[in-house]
């Protein structure tokens, strides 16, 4: 019997927003559920009941995305929430790669799926202080430890930056697994605004400042800084 997905949303094509696979063409696929309760989260409609999600089959997604993306993608990116809270995404895995399209997630890395050894690209986000969270350490060790014995795909970290202290973290998480590409990204502490032109103007002060701070610190001459894509060309808009 197939395990449902709570499914909140399905849209695009669009093109990707954060991370290594920023710019890339895809739909979307928005799970219900998370295992935190992040201070700044931006897509809190995942897990504070402010909005209601589908049960949905790896079928039912499937043919979701086809009938909304048509002819128009061939790479699905699987966000939340935390989408590594589901089991049955390993049948919707399975779909694409019957398909030949490509397949990106993203979670925090506190919960641990098979499935994501299937995924072409898996993007690592642990939560910096600003989050008001707390990473445990041994179960990142451990999921990044079972991402490196894959045989193929790619994985990368990525922590959303606010502030010095974010800055502090990243350089810890940096340390711990120096082999990983990591990409630091502007987080959007503005939430609220309405206005995009106004918003962009503003994280783009905040992209300066995190460009300017990397560039001066010789323990980040690796990592790659980027701003958050769809927040400057949509704003705080949801479903694009």
């Amino acid at each position: 019997m197939s395990s449902k997905i709570p499914v909140l949303e399905i849209f695009g094509p669009t093109i990707q927003g954060e991370g290594m696979v920023a710019g890339q063409k895809t739909m979307f696929v928005r799970t219900g559920g998370c295992d935190y309760r992040c201070a700044w989260c931006d897509s809190a409609f995942t897990w504070d009941g402010s909005q209601k999600a589908t049960p949905m089959t790896a079928d039912d997604i499937m043919a979701k995305l086809e009938q909304t993306g048509g002819g128009r993608f061939s790479h699905v990116t699987i966000s939340g929430g935390n989408p590594a809270l589901h089991v049955g995404i390993a049948e919707l895995i399975e779909r694409f790669q019957e398909k030949g399209i490509a397949s990106a997630v993203e979670t925090q890395g506190s919960f641990w799926q098979d499935w994501l050894l299937n995924v072409d690209d898996v993007t690592i986000s642990p939560k910096p202080p600003s989050s008001e969270m707390t990473t445990d350490w041994s179960r990142l060790d451990t999921f990044m430890m079972r991402l490196s014995a894959r045989r193929d795909g790619n994985h990368n970290l990525k922590i959303v930056i606010f502030d010095e202290e974010d800055l502090v973290y990243a350089k810890q998480v940096h340390g711990r697994y120096p082999d990983v590409p990591l990409y630091l990204q502007v987080g959007n502490d503005d939430l609220d605004n309405q206005d995009p032109a106004r918003l962009r103007d503003h994280l783009l002060e905040k992209y300066e400042w995190l460009v300017d701070r990397v560039m001066a610190d010789p323990e980040l001459n690796r990592v790659r800084v980027l701003p958050q894509i769809h927040a400057l060309l949509w704003g705080n808009k949801q479903g694009v």
